[in-house]
């Protein structure tokens, strides 16, 4: 008899089912058909306007994101003519060494044991108050390609970690999502790697999803994220400067079949080495080598900031409202400097 070390316990409602429970309604329809057909314009070099994916490392508690998120809106409100804003709900969070906190979709409450169930409702929540409360559609990572339908009628942008962006499942599910898909550069900084997922994720495809066997259409706003990348010795390596977004452009030159040339540079990892207060002169580099260059403007489509209310990050211990319990974040009035300088050097 075959026997796997697993304990099946609870089997847990499928995305129909969950969207019947907790459904979105028209109005929210609505906003995010327009800011999809915003982001698309984005990308297909229609719309050259700066678009800034930030937020915190992790979504942890859903008041104090919901409270950023609102501070955000009203940031927004003020560049709109300059920058689009979709900020990052980031529900589903990888560690390095897969311990610690998971995630809002394992851990709804970080104090307590994991409930994917709970999980599941939270995200779903949280993200439909964003949309509801402030207007937003927003970011989140596909950790797990399976789970993105529970939040596909949500979501208007999608990030592919370093660590999955070599993944099959990861490429076939992401040519299928309908909204633009990010790949990062894999932790060694291999930019080919980052360079094929785009390929496989552009290209059509059938598989297997979710107990389906599928049809994708491919996904033209599939597109490269800079984040960094770590030596053999382990030390931290950037890769956003003018001279690496010169190569990517090379890079896209050799794929003539590759549609919409996209570039979002991440300022933090890899290319701040996790020094959150870097990610504001990284992001003026950034936008300097666009002023330089008019093809590298053309390429960079955007920015992935890692912001928060307060400034750094926390311990498990220390309960601190608006402050990471991930990856050290930007602190708020950073952040809105930030955001005001960088709508200012944007034209």
């Amino acid at each position: 008899m075959e026997k796997m070390d697993m304990e099946f316990f609870r089997k847990l409602p499928t995305p129909k089912e969950v969207k019947e429970e907790y459904p979105v309604g028209r109005n929210v329809e609505q906003i995010k058909e327009q800011r999809d057909e915003e982001l698309k314009a984005i990308f297909e070099g229609r719309d050259d306007r700066l678009l800034l994916i930030i937020g915190p490392c992790s979504a942890d508690r859903e008041d104090a994101v919901i409270d950023y998120i609102t501070r955000l809106r009203t940031v927004q409100d003020k560049v709109r003519d300059r920058i689009f804003i979709v900020p990052r709900i980031y529900t589903n969070k990888p560690r390095t060494v897969g311990t610690g906190s998971k995630g809002m979709l394992h851990q709804p409450d970080p104090s307590k044991a994991s409930d994917m169930l709970a999980g599941i409702v939270a995200i779903r929540q949280i993200h439909r108050r964003a949309v509801s409360e402030t207007g937003f559609t927003c970011a989140d990572e596909m950790l797990y390609p399976e789970n993105h339908r529970y939040l596909s009628d949500i979501l208007s942008y999608v990030a592919v970690g370093a660590r999955s962006a070599e993944n099959q499942q990861h490429r076939l599910t992401s040519s299928g999502v309908g909204i633009p898909v990010g790949m990062k550069n894999p932790t060694g900084g291999d930019l080919a790697v980052m360079m094929n997922s785009v390929v496989a994720a552009q290209n059509s495809h059938t598989f297997l999803y979710r107990g389906w066997e599928v049809k994708s259409p491919g996904n033209p706003l599939t597109h490269c994220i800079l984040r960094g990348y770590v030596d053999k010795f382990g030390r931290n390596h950037p890769n956003y400067h003018y001279e690496d977004l010169q190569s990517v452009l090379a890079l896209y030159g050799e794929r003539p079949e590759l549609q919409n040339p996209a570039v979002i540079v991440d300022t933090n990892h890899s290319n701040s080495g996790k020094q959150f207060m870097e990610q504001i002169r990284i992001s003026k580099d950034v936008v300097h080598s666009c002023h330089v260059s008019r093809d590298i403007k053309g390429l960079v489509k955007g920015l992935m900031v890692e912001s928060y209310i307060e400034d750094g990050a926390q311990s498990p211990s220390e309960h601190c409202y608006g402050k990471s319990i991930t990856d050290p974040c930007l602190g708020w009035e950073k952040t809105e400097r930030l955001i005001y300088d960088l709508a200012d050097l944007w034209y």
